[in-house]
């Protein structure tokens, strides 16, 4: 009897944090890019800059990929190619969540390596892996529509 009032205070205040949990599932950042696009530079590149460089240049093509929603919220991707390179990928919704901010750049790493959506999920962020995934295929496949 000594131990049962111990044990039932101490479950209780593990279970605190449990009951004042909410899920980030409604919070959504717009128009911020979870991480900055990263130029592959290109042996052909005049000697003018990045930003001076139209997007509506023949060479160069941006796509967004559809918005697809999951548990942790909803992710969108805009994709620039160079030619049939992925240039850069810039992340136009993703939900406010710390598996995504840590996840993201993994991500585009990744995707600037295999040059496709064939991509590992990241340990730990897999519902940010997938939808981040799904969008990028989208806008893959609206590159050659």
């Amino acid at each position: 009897m000594k131990r049962a009032i111990p044990v039932f205070v101490l479950t209780v205040a593990g279970l605190i944090p449990v009951w004042r949990y909410h899920p980030s599932a409604g919070t959504v950042e717009t128009a911020q890019p979870a991480v900055p696009p990263t130029p592959v530079p290109s042996a052909a590149s005049s000697p003018s800059s990045a930003a001076s460089r139209s997007p509506s240049s023949p060479a160069e093509k941006v796509v967004q990929g559809t918005a697809v929603s999951t548990t942790k919220g909803v992710f969108q991707v805009e994709v620039t190619f160079r030619g049939d390179r992925i240039a850069s990928v810039r992340m136009l919704q993703a939900p406010h969540h710390p598996q995504t901010r840590w996840a993201v750049p993994e991500l585009v790493a990744e995707t600037l390596k295999a040059q496709s959506a064939h991509i590992d999920s990241v340990s730990g962020a897999t519902i940010t892996s997938q939808g981040y995934r799904e969008s990028l295929q989208a806008a893959i496949d609206a590159r050659g529509a």
